[in-house]
């Protein structure tokens, strides 16, 4: 019985460091290309013509 605990923790464990990093790069992929993507909005404001 406490085998089987030990390696449904371990497993849920590994799990769940996987998902975090999987989580966190596409958190910071998600936030650089907002950045590049307001700067270039910026950056072109001045070409816009009413």
């Amino acid at each position: 019985m406490n085998e089987k605990t030990y390696k449904a923790m371990s497993t849920t464990g590994a799990g769940s460091i996987a998902l975090g990093i999987v989580v966190l790069v596409s958190g910071v992929v998600c936030g650089v290309l907002s950045i590049v993507n307001g700067a270039r909005l910026l950056k072109k404001k001045s070409e816009i013509i009413f």
